[in-house]
């Protein structure tokens, strides 16, 4: 591999360095019989990193080609902390080191290596508090009724409107809108369900965004979102008693004229329409479309059809969920049939209206032992199998976050105090290295010590539950076509 030295300047002055004599420096500070490869960008300002010869430099360094940066001055790369922040995260992970002739950074020091992390912790808090302004704003333009961005829902297209004083997101309905209101109309009628709306919706051919075809969950969204309803003081009561405190508008607004949404935190472990704490209502800035009581109707259907949790999940198969068609990609269901009988179904023909493929010629016995087989043929390798590297869990992962800590809070010392010695750094900085070196040891036995263990396990003997568990942790999926399958292995 070899050496990288990067060289920019934007304009020639009098008192700038040329790009030739930057390189001349960064020669010097090399080795006689180093092999360089030169970048530079002539005319190109530092205030982003999108340069040809930059984005160049990085891409070799994605392809192994490169092992150490070497710039004149830290400001060459980039003026931005946040930046150099992001590439030093990338050269790390690489494995590239990076010095810095005028300021003194080699990250093949000990010192070097603590002043980019007092870099880093600057970069850190300029992400954070970016963030905290976009999160703020975002929430300041919800309370004032504007549509917060993204895809537009169905039936709408996104727009402009006007306030006092500027232009505003906004969404506009289209000729999708009609269908919507066919969909809620339908769903108040009695024997109707959101699977028969999907139904009808594939049948007719009718667009569904990024989906094949319409299904439950796309039908029950729509349903769901009061982007649609002409939210009016039932609305409103109807919101409170789900628990919601927090309206951005005063009672009397609620006059229908307008329609709502909800915004606020969401656990990805928490359904979105389970839980409404912590979450605010705001009337938008575009009229609603369904009455309020055709709206509310729906809401209550949806809350008494809400499916119970399917206690008996996979109890005809332990490959249960790993299953898939090949030809259309959906889930294929192991049922049963005619005396208990076992079968194999897609859902993408079944359910959602799409697929050909009306049965399988092979069973789900035939396809269990067949997995079976490919698992136990893995596991007799385990025993044996000790160079990968080790796979951390959260753990094993939190251990070494708390290494980095450790420097980030020496580091935070190093900064604020002028009392600490270069030899008392240097002594931290190894101590810190060799736990991290010792932990990563740690690991890779008992990566070692697993896949032994591993290859003890005997696979027939494990109960279902078991044996899903095992599957999941090889397998990504399993394509079955009619008289055939391929297993799709994550290792």
């Amino acid at each position: 591999m070899a050496t990288a030295i990067y060289a920019r300047q934007s304009v020639d002055k009098k008192d700038s360095l040329s790009i030739e004599a930057q390189i001349d420096i960064c020669k010097k500070e090399c080795n006689e019989n180093t092999q360089f490869i030169i970048y530079k960008d002539k005319g190109f300002s530092g205030k982003n990193t999108d340069r040809p010869q930059f984005c160049q430099m990085m891409q070799d360094v994605r392809g192994g080609l490169i092992d150490k940066v070497v710039v004149y001055r830290l400001d060459r790369l980039s003026r931005s902390i946040t930046d150099f922040g992001q590439m030093w995260e990338e050269l790390n992970n690489y494995n590239v080191a990076f010095i810095s002739v005028s300021e003194k950074f080699d990250t093949e020091t000990p010192v070097g290596r603590a002043m980019i992390y007092i870099i880093m912790v600057f970069a850190q808090l300029e992400r954070e508090t970016i963030a905290g302004r976009v999160k703020d704003n975002y929430y300041e333009r919800a309370k004032y009724g504007t549509w917060l961005g993204g895809p537009a829902p169905f039936g709408f297209h996104n727009g402009r409107t006007n306030i006092p004083g500027k232009s505003v997101p906004t969404l506009v309905k289209d000729e999708n809108i009609k269908i919507v209101e066919k969909m809620f109309y339908t769903y108040i009628k009695e024997g109707e369900s959101l699977g028969s709306i999907a139904k009808i919706l594939s049948a007719e051919s009718v667009f569904c965004g990024r989906r094949k075809a319409w299904d439950n969950v796309a039908v029950s969204r729509i349903l769901h979102s009061p982007l649609y309803v002409q939210a009016d003081i039932d609305v409103y009561t109807y919101y409170r008693s789900k628990g919601i405190t927090k309206f951005s508008n005063e009672i009397d607004e609620f006059d229908g004229t307008h329609a709502a949404q909800v915004t606020g935190k969401r656990n990805v472990s928490t359904r979105k329409y389970s839980d409404f704490k912590d979450h605010v209502v705001s009337l938008m800035n575009f009229p609603g479309i369904i009455p309020s009581e055709i709206w509310l109707k729906c809401q209550y259907k949806l809350e008494r059809n809400k499916q119970l949790k399917n206690s008996g999940k996979g109890n005809n198969s332990w490959l249960t969920g790993l299953l898939k068609c090949a030809v259309c990609g959906y889930a294929v269901i192991v049922k049963k049939g005619y005396k208990n009988n076992l079968f194999l179904a897609c859902s993408g023909h079944y359910n959602m209206h799409i697929c050909s493929v009306k049965e399988f010629l092979i069973n789900i016995n035939e396809i269990e032992d067949a997995v079976q087989k490919s698992i136990e043929e893995i596991l007799s390798r385990c025993h044996n199998d000790s160079v990968n590297e080790p796979i951390y869990n959260s753990k094993q992962k939190m251990e070494l976050v708390k290494i980095e800590e450790k420097i980030e809070r020496l580091v935070n010392c190093i900064a604020e105090s002028t009392e600490i010695t270069v030899s008392y750094l240097n002594k931290q900085i190894e101590k810190l290295d060799a736990e991290r070196k010792k932990i990563i040891s740690i690991m890779k036995t008992k990566h070692t010590q697993a896949n032994r263990q591993m290859g003890n396990i005997i696979f027939k003997n494990l109960d279902k539950q078991q044996k899903h568990q095992t599957a999941e942790a090889f397998i990504s999926k399993i394509l079955v076509s009619k008289d055939s399958l391929e297993i799709i292995w994550k290792v």
